[in-house]
């Protein structure tokens, strides 16, 4: 089995590890900052309506503060949107940004106070919104690092936990530092070293070398974070970006080799200081969970609408020629998982049996990309199913249960890897897609393999929920043209 492969099979688990810890902070840090909020409104009332201090206190606090300015509901949502926007609940020392903290803070109290804005204009309501902000601010400022305090002191990650591999060299000072640092943060791991000559070394290793090297630790370690800091070559640096990826952990680097693949690189920060991380987009958590949420909703409403057209389909399928209404086929998915792929049958049901026989028709020239204009073995109703596209509708299925997407790469064949090069295994980096960037550039016209696989890997580098919408927005006008399907 192919290195890339092996690594790949693992991704799956690591990226659930991250997308957990993601939802575990995202749920500790809203009830921590909820419930900051909500001591600070009763320590509020207690003053103001209780008057614990007397009643020059109370007097004073109900004109700054009268009754309903800090509302409950409406207040949490405004304080969770605004932090959340504002990337408050991000990873490494995002969370105790005080600048994020303060802007997010502010567009909770603009969002409270806009309505008594358009209506009283004084200073008296101007200093009600920059008290308030200046008590929020400093709430849940305190409250954020007694938080990382408790943590620290009481959570302690196991030593024999998920270790971090450090691709660095020992006699390095500013690769000791990093590492060190790393480890204060988290408390109890353990890291595995690979001792990576750098670049100018006389034992400087091949890329194909020190690819293995990191292979070897990375299968010895249940690791979930790959750490570079050295000076390496372009091709060294990218093969073990790759690896790291392929396995699906969080890769960071130092900013000093940040000028490799530009297009995936994003600065975080841990104890105050920078890394790069070098990591796709499908590990950050949150939007792993909002894209499941729209495939659960999308298919599902797309099962529920369209079940008339499927009754009227599978009718005619079976008054058209001989054989099942639905054709299924095993496909390759997310992390090389084999699947069952469901369409409705365009073909005669013998095609798959003479198809070796039709190999000379295939228009890409590429076995991995077997295309035929005009194939024979389509059927008169299957060649309008595949025009516009209706054959792909049972696959909302597939994407109900998990084993694809609404967007996202072509599923292809198991049997295509032996053929693969280490470039094409990218397209195991992301469930496979109903529609995707291939089918709203060009669908079947598009007959270059190496095409195929660019527009693939542009779609997982690049990924989003934004790009996910903008590719659906264009999917039914690329149907309705009615072009590149054969």
């Amino acid at each position: 089995m192919p290195t890339r492969l092996m690594l790949q099979r693992r991704a799956p688990e690591s990226t659930r590890r991250h997308a957990m810890r993601a939802l575990v902070r995202l749920v500790a840090l809203v009830t921590l900052d909820l419930g900051v909020f909500v001591m600070l409104r009763g320590a509020v009332r207690l003053l103001r309506d209780e008057a614990v201090y007397g009643t020059a206190v109370a007097q004073s606090l109900a004109s700054v503060f009268p009754k309903g300015i800090l509302g409950g509901v409406n207040f949490s949502v405004a304080l969770v949107l605004g932090l959340m926007m504002f990337g408050a609940y991000g990873r490494g020392d995002q969370r105790r940004d005080v600048a994020r903290i303060a802007k997010g803070s502010a567009l909770a109290v603009a969002l409270s106070l806009w309505a008594t804005l358009w209506v009283d204009t004084t200073h008296v309501v101007l200093l009600q919104g920059l008290l308030i902000l200046a008590l929020l601010w400093s709430a849940i400022s305190i409250g954020r690092l007694a938080f990382d305090a408790a943590v620290k002191l009481v959570f302690q990650t196991p030593a024999d936990g998920d270790p971090m591999v450090f691709v660095g060299d020992r006699t390095d000072e500013e690769a000791r530092a990093v590492h060190d640092l790393l480890l204060g943060r988290n408390r109890g791991r353990h890291t595995r070293w690979v001792n990576l000559p750098q670049r100018g070394d006389p034992n400087e290793l091949e890329p194909a070398d020190a690819l293995t090297v990191v292979h070897d630790a990375l299968s010895t370690e249940n690791a979930d974070t790959l750490v570079l800091c050295g000076e390496y070559s372009p091709a060294v640096f990218e093969a073990i970006v790759e690896v790291g990826i392929a396995s699906g952990i969080r890769v960071l680097a130092v900013p000093r080799v940040s000028g490799v693949v530009q297009e995936r690189t994003d600065l975080v920060w841990y104890g105050g200081s920078a890394f790069v991380e070098l990591t796709v987009p499908a590990l950050r958590g949150w939007q792993l969970f909002v894209k499941r949420a729209v495939d659960i909703a999308g298919s599902l409403v797309g099962l529920t609408m369209l079940s008339p057209l499927f009754a009227v389909v599978a009718v005619a399928i079976k008054l058209d020629s001989k054989g099942p209404v639905l054709f299924s086929q095993e496909r390759v998915g997310y992390a090389g998982r084999v699947f069952r792929v469901f369409k409705f049958r365009t073909m005669r049901a013998d095609a798959d049996e003479i198809k070796q026989q039709l190999a000379h028709l295939n228009a890409s020239g590429d076995p991995r990309l077997f295309k035929i204009p005009g194939d024979p073995r389509i059927t008169k109703l299957g060649r309008f199913l595949r025009k516009w596209s209706i054959d792909e509708f049972p696959q909302l299925w597939n994407v109900l249960i998990g084993d694809m997407s609404l967007v996202g790469p072509r599923p292809f064949f198991e049997a295509d890897l032996k053929d693969y090069l280490e470039h094409h295994f990218a397209r195991l980096g992301a469930k496979p897609g109903i529609t995707g960037l291939w089918q709203v550039k060009g669908r079947s016209s598009v007959t270059d393999f190496e095409e195929v696989v660019r527009l693939d890997r542009e779609y997982i580098e690049r990924w989003s929920m934004a790009l996910d919408l903008w590719i659906l927005m264009l999917t039914l006008p690329a149907v309705l043209r009615g072009r590149g399907a054969f």
